[in-house]
């Protein structure tokens, strides 16, 4: 069961050091196995990826690349009230990522120096959507559709067939809500190893983005430099800062909203009151004995499931701040005073009425987050993901003359002197 422990100089350094290697053992392992399919599907191709996907996915589908016609006819197997739910929840993340999109720009000057930058969407995307037995249309809008707002040119989805070797029809009908162009039922890191490298039917992209299991994350991060990715996800995390004023039973729900998505993501209360703390541990154990995934869930909570009680409000915010977690939610007196002093979190959740699912389905900012502590130093999915910058330069005569004697010094002072040259030819008499 969930952990309650006095939070003291050390709880810190040891919980943030546990979760920084929760992965490392696992990795190992699994690296040489991922290393073999990637290689496999570089030199073999659509037999390698037939192979695997027989292996790991239990059959081949009939048809790997499913057509628009056929996404559609599938979509008529959903739920009615779930397509409406995706259009609206499609339109609040349009919406808040349109505001993400740069413009390209110019600076002029009359001596004739022509400074900028161009922006461009990338030519060629991949997107990776978990299908099978844990289907997330949620991911197919996060990814696609801030591609397709950076305005890259061609967006291929791959996802897992099912047992029968047949498409989600719930991945199908948010596809074509996004608008991704091609969709093949691959999944795995030979998934990965086919948008890196291409085979005879699946094309090469620019970049792989989206969520995956440890296959397909270190598939991810071995083809990195290949092509491009957005992160390597780790394992889900939550953490809630709260106070006394915090509601026990909606604390204990939103870490276990997380706690039931995988054995090795972590659930993390920290709270300044030692009440809150007791009965936050007694309501998940109410919740844990209803829920589906309860087994899951309690080897989580088990192994990652801290409440921590710290002595003041700052000690606590380091706290969260060390931490660094993919989701964060403030259920304090005053939670955007709170958030203020925050600097280190995926997304933030301010007020009890902002649970994480909130941000997950329908809200608009991306679900995409570092994990692992990254939040220090990366940032949630967003257009900027999907984009290349191109700086344009161009000078004068006029504008380089006074100047190109200072260019000169630079290049002698590196010894690069075929730099100076090309500069120095430019103004011989």
């Amino acid at each position: 069961m969930i952990q309650l422990v006095e939070k003291d100089e050390n709880t810190t350094r040891t919980y943030v050091q546990q979760l920084k290697q929760r992965c490392d053992e696992k990795d190992r392992k699994v690296d040489a196995i991922v290393a073999d399919i990637l290689e496999n599907v570089r030199n073999n191709g659509d037999k390698a990826v037939a192979e695997y996907t027989l292996k790991f996915d239990g059959s081949i589908p009939e048809q790997v690349e499913i057509t628009k016609e056929q996404m559609k006819e599938l979509t008529k197997q959903c739920d009615a009230y779930f397509l409406e739910a995706l259009e609206r929840a499609a339109k609040n993340i349009h919406e808040f990522h349109s505001r993400q999109k740069q413009q390209s720009w110019l600076d002029t000057k009359d001596n004739g120096v022509i400074l900028g930058q161009r922006v461009r969407g990338l030519a060629k995307v991949g997107i990776y959507v978990p299908g099978g037995t844990a289907a997330y249309p949620s991911s197919v809008l996060m990814n696609a559709i801030p591609a397709k707002i950076a305005g890259v040119q061609e967006i291929v989805m791959v996802t897992p067939p099912g047992k029968d070797g047949k498409p989600n029809p719930d991945i199908m009908a948010a596809a074509l809500v996004a608008g991704v162009d091609r969709v093949f039922l691959v999944g795995g890191a030979q998934a990965v190893a086919a948008l890196a490298y291409g085979t005879e039917t699946m094309p090469k992209v620019d970049k792989i983005v989206g969520p995956g299991n440890i296959f397909v994350a270190l598939a991810k991060k071995a083809v990195y430099g290949h092509v491009s990715i957005d992160s390597i996800a780790g394992p889900s995390e939550i953490m809630v800062l709260a106070d006394e004023t915090a509601n026990p039973r909606f604390v204990a729900a939103d870490l276990l909203s997380q706690a039931e998505h995988d054995e090795m993501a972590s659930a993390i209360l920290v709270t300044t009151s030692r009440d809150l703390a007791e009965q936050v541990s007694k309501e998940v154990e109410g919740f844990v004995a209803q829920l589906s995934r309860k087994e899951i869930i309690q080897k989580s909570l088990d192994n990652y499931g801290y409440i921590l009680v710290a002595e003041s409000m700052d000690e606590a915010i380091a706290t969260v701040n060390e931490i660094a977690s993919e989701h964060l939610e403030l259920v304090t007196k005053n939670p955007f005073e709170t958030m203020t002093k925050i600097r280190n979190a995926g997304a933030i959740f301010v007020g009890e009425y902002s649970s994480e699912p909130l941000g997950d389905y329908f809200a608009g900012p991306n679900h995409v987050l570092p994990t692992n502590g990254t939040a220090k130093f990366f940032s949630p999915l967003s257009v900027d993901d999907f984009i290349k910058k191109s700086s344009i330069i161009s000078y004068s005569r006029e504008a380089l003359e006074p100047i190109y004697k200072d260019i000169v010094q630079f290049a002698e002072c590196e010894q690069l002197t075929a730099h100076a040259n090309s500069i120095r030819v430019r103004f011989e008499d």
